[in-house]
Parts: C-alpha cells; sequence; structure tokens
C-alpha cells in the first residue's frame, strides 16, 4: 500500500490526463477530492459505532516554488468542474485570515439561501493558494485555529464580534491551501498541531514536475457523466455512509495502526497524524458517495488507507525538513520521440516534422520496426516528400493500459441509484443567455505504452 490508489470516477479522470499533465497527478486527484467533499459535505455523513460526522477533506499540497501546485489544482478543477453544475464557481473563496471572517462568510452565503427552493446553504471551498500569507496574519487572531477545529468537526460556529449575533449550524467547509515546506515548518507549529488545529489538514509532498517535449498539449476532455449522477445522487437527500461487514477487518487495522504509530513517532511528528483513522474514514465515503453507494467496502477502505499513509509519510517528511521526493525521469527512445511526432500531426508527419526534433537522421528513423516510409510528389515537378507513418492507426486519446488497481465494476443497486436521481440545479440562477462555447481544438494522441510519465501514478 505504499501508492497510493486513484479510485473511482475521479481517479479514472486523472490516470486519463496524467500523462498531459506538468504536475504531480497525486495532487491534482487530492484537490479534486477536496472539491468533491465541499459539494456533497451539505447532505452526506458518514457514521461509525453511532457517531455521524462530516464527510469534509482538509488537504494542504505542499512542494517549492514552481513545482506544480497551480497546475495540479487547474487540472482538478478540469476534471470535477462540469460534474458539479456552478458548485466550484458560486461557492469558491479566499482570504479566510480570522475566525471572525469565516463565520462572516459562511453566515452571509446562509442568510442569503435561506429562502430559496432548495433551502440553506453554507457549503464553502477555501482555497488558499499563497496559504503562507495567510498563515501570517492568523497569529494575530487567538480564535482562528478555535473556529477552525469546530468547523471540520461540523460544529455550529457563533460570531459575538458583530452587532448582530451570527450562528451557522453544520458548516460544510473544506479547506485546501498550497504552502512550500520551509513555511510549514515555520508556520504551523508543533503546539498549534498539538490543539488540534493542523492536524485536520491532510499535507502532501508533491514529486518533481515532468516536463513535456510539447508544451502546446491541452488536457483531454473528461467523461464526467458518472461523477454526475453521483453528484445528483449524494445532494438529492441526507444520506449517511457506514461501513460494510467486509470492510470492518480492515477498519481494525487501520485503527491499530494510527495509534500504534503515534506512540513510536516523537511527540513533535506524533501530533500531526492522529487524526489517521478519522480521516482515512472520510476519504473513503467520499470514494462511496462517488460511486452512489451508503456502504463503503473493503475495496474503498484500502484505496482510502494507501491515500491517507503518502499523506502521514509526508507530514513525517515535512517535520523533519526533509526534501521532497524526486521522481526519476526515464529517457523517451527514439521509437517513442518519432511516434509522438507523427501523432502530433495527426497520424502523418514529413522528414522535416520529425527529424531536427529526434536527433536522428533518416536512415535511423526508417530502421524503425513500427514506422512506414513512403514518398510523396507534390504535382508533376513538385519536389518529392518523404512521409512517416506508423504500422497500424491509433485513435486520439486511445485508453491505455492502467497500472493501478482498477475498482470492481457497479453493484445493480448503484446502477438504480444513478438511474432515479433527479438532478438538482444550484440555488443561484443561470445567466439568461449563455454564450456559445468555443470549438473544441484537436488534440493529439497521448503516448505509447511506454510513456515514462505513467510511473508518477
Amino acid at each position: 500500500m505504499s501508492t497510493p490508489v486513484l479510485y473511482g470516477p475521479i481517479g479514472h479522470a486523472v490516470r486519463k490526463i496524467a500523462p498531459f499533465l506538468e504536475a504531480d497527478p497525486l495532487g491534482v486527484y487530492v484537490a479534486g477530492l477536496s472539491m468533491w467533499s465541499a459539494a456533497i459535505g451539505g447532505t452526506v455523513k458518514v457514521s461509525s459505532r453511532g457517531n455521524t460526522r462530516p464527510v469534509l477533506l482538509w488537504s494542504s499540497l505542499v512542494a517549492g516554488t514552481g513545482r506544480g501546485k497551480g497546475t495540479a489544482l487547474r487540472a482538478a478543477h478540469h476534471v470535477v468542474d462540469n460534474s458539479l453544475g456552478r458548485f466550484v464557481a458560486t461557492h469558491t473563496t479566499s482570504g479566510i485570515t480570522s475566525g471572525a471572517s469565516m463565520v462572516n462568510h459562511l453566515w452571509e452565503q446562509q442568510e442569503a439561501t435561506a429562502e430559496t427552493e432548495h433551502g440553506r446553504d453554507v457549503r464553502s471551498f477555501v482555497c488558499e493558494e499563497e496559504w503562507s500569507e495567510v498563515l501570517r496574519r492568523v497569529k494575530r487572531d487567538a480564535s482562528f485555529t478555535t473556529k477552525l477545529r469546530s468547523a471540520w468537526d461540523g460544529a455550529t460556529l457563533r460570531n459575538t464580534t458583530k452587532e448582530e449575533a451570527q450562528e451557522v449550524r453544520d458548516p460544510a467547509m473544506v479547506l485546501h491551501c498550497h504552502v512550500t515546506p520551509s513555511d510549514w515548518s515555520k508556520y504551523v507549529g508543533e503546539s498549534e498541531a498539538a490543539g488540534g488545529s493542523y492536524n485536520r489538514i491532510l499535507p502532501f509532498l508533491l514529486g518533481s514536475v515532468p516536463l513535456l517535449d510539447d508544451d502546446r498539449v491541452s488536457l483531454p476532455r473528461v467523461d464526467g457523466r458518472e461523477l454526475s449522477d453521483a453528484y445528483a445522487w449524494a445532494t438529492a437527500r441526507k444520506r449517511v455512509i457506514t461501513l460494510g461487514e467486509d470492510a470492518r477487518p480492515l477498519w481494525r487495522i487501520v485503527r491499530r495502526y494510527a495509534r500504534i504509530l503515534g506512540e513510536t513517532l516523537p511527540e513533535g511528528q506524533a501530533v500531526f497524524i492522529e487524526r489517521t483513522a478519522e480521516q482515512t474514514l472520510r476519504v473513503a465515503a467520499c470514494l462511496a458517495a462517488s460511486e452512489c453507494s451508503e456502504t463503503i467496502t473493503e475495496e474503498m477502505l484500502s484505496a482510502a488507507f494507501t491515500l491517507v499513509r503518502r499523506s502521514v509519510n509526508d507530514a513525517v517528511r515535512i517535520t523533519k525538513r526533509a526534501d521532497a521526493p524526486k521522481v526519476k525521469r526515464q529517457p523517451l527512445s527514439l521509437a517513442d520521440k518519432v511516434r509522438a511526432r507523427i501523432e502530433l500531426h495527426g497520424g502523418q508527419a514529413t522528414s522535416s516534422q520529425v527529424l531536427p526534433y529526434v536527433g536522428a537522421s533518416a536512415a535511423e528513423v526508417k530502421a524503425l520496426p513500427d514506422i512506414v516510409v513512403t514518398v510523396e510528389r507534390s504535382g508533376k515537378t513538385g519536389r518529392p516528400a518523404t512521409v512517416f507513418t506508423l504500422r497500424g492507426d491509433t485513435p486520439v486519446h486511445a485508453e491505455q493500459p492502467d497500472p493501478t488497481p482498477q475498482p470492481m465494476p457497479a453493484t445493480p443497486q448503484r446502477e438504480q441509484n444513478r438511474a432515479t436521481v433527479v438532478q438538482m440545479n444550484a440555488y443561484r440562477p443561470a445567466p439568461t443567455q449563455d454564450p456559445e462555447p468555443a470549438p473544441e481544438p484537436k488534440r493529439p494522441e497521448p503516448l505509447t505504452d511506454s510513456n515514462p510519465f505513467r510511473a508518477l501514478l
């Protein structure tokens, strides 16, 4: 379980766009899960031993400047945005620098939606791409960390600093932030974590950013119908997700793992991982909801545990001030380079479109077994051109073999759930006239199965 399993509809979409990313796919998966948990946080809860709590996932991408944190966030938006309707556009905010401003933001949103058709809505996705700036300011506000803990727990938030007392019940706020390892060590201290404020955030150290040979490649379109059905199912009514019987043996292992690890680590590191079991349960509940299931299976819990274990390891590395893990990039072979250039030009390319970019002679390219060479003449007197094509056609964005474990097919009960849900509109009215969408640009095919960026998964 050393490698996180990218599970469910979100994980499948991340694996599809991974070869076209200059970012760690793990960061995309984490940011997408946080957005998903915020979207369903108003209606979905998870229960263990009869105690229900939110499924809110707070996360932090920890990496140096230029290591792909922002790219990962934008890619996550690409993955989930169409499936979540207008949620991301209408519920995303930033700049929460005090406990009072946090409560005030949720209270104003509560008041604005109280008389709408779907009732009060206190969901919020707080995205702080420059979290160090926020951490510098909140040092002056002693109530900030207290209200952070209450928001993660889903407890009632109150603000008495205003002329009119403000109260928000069952808040569904998710915090997603970006920070460098040095700023984490500087501002997220042991005393704050010991109080339970910052050990509610799952930190993830991102790997080295892969450098694509052609930066003009755009992300392929993601089929979001499955996640869209799950969103409609999750928000149609209140739902409580519970552990299945097949998952309970693993759940006992998860709880023992968290307790034993906390007792063996130094106190300065142990305080950051005290909620390992709780975080695992929340991640598993989000994965279950993405498949329209009110039951957490052993497979879902196992996938959640791999992700949280990765965060535990990264938390220990950060507190030791270790460098981010390096991802060794395997060089492309000549055959891969030639194939990529041919695919970039729609399945056939001239020698001038291939040879200058692959660092090889025409004879070396012609000797490759999967390359077909033809000579074409333009007109009767035109100069003949050497054209390279692939032996066999490959469709654009063909699905590649996936080394990551795949989830089991949906059960008939889940398919029935998807078939009976009713799509809900966001509480804010849509514009009277939407602009016509721009035509979808033609994208090149992904590389072959030996694509080195697959090593990131």
